[in-house]
């Protein structure tokens, strides 16, 4: 497949999984679950989708459990919602990343706290 026609599938993948998501009625999936990196391979068999939680990666872990649990209802949504000939088969993988990223802006805040009360 063509790279440019995967990139927008991948795009297309996390705009609709975005949405799809919203709906999820699992308890472990949080409202503040956001999808970091959509990955479709290129023969369209698996789409790899990266989640993380806000509140750590435990309760990312959690909800990457909801939604294997609802990997049926969130694959058809995707189906209607691509109008592809196949939809490939969904894999959930947590990622700290934004739990990571948030450490590191906190250690940054930390390094100049006395220019903060300068100014």
């Amino acid at each position: 497949m063509d790279q440019n026609k995967l990139n927008r599938l991948n795009e297309d993948c996390h705009r609709a999984l975005t949405e799809i998501l919203r709906r999820v009625k699992d308890p472990r999936v949080p409202e503040m679950l956001t999808i970091v990196k959509v990955s479709v391979t290129r023969d369209l068999s698996y789409c790899d989708v990266f989640v993380s939680a806000l509140e750590g990666s435990e309760r990312t872990k959690e909800a990457v459990k909801g939604l294997k649990s609802a990997g049926g209802y969130i694959r058809r949504e995707l189906s209607s919602a691509l109008h592809t000939y196949k939809v490939p088969e969904l894999r959930f993988i947590a990622d700290d990343s934004i739990e990571h990223s948030a450490h590191i802006w906190q250690l940054l805040e930390n390094l100049r706290p006395e220019e903060r009360s300068e100014d």
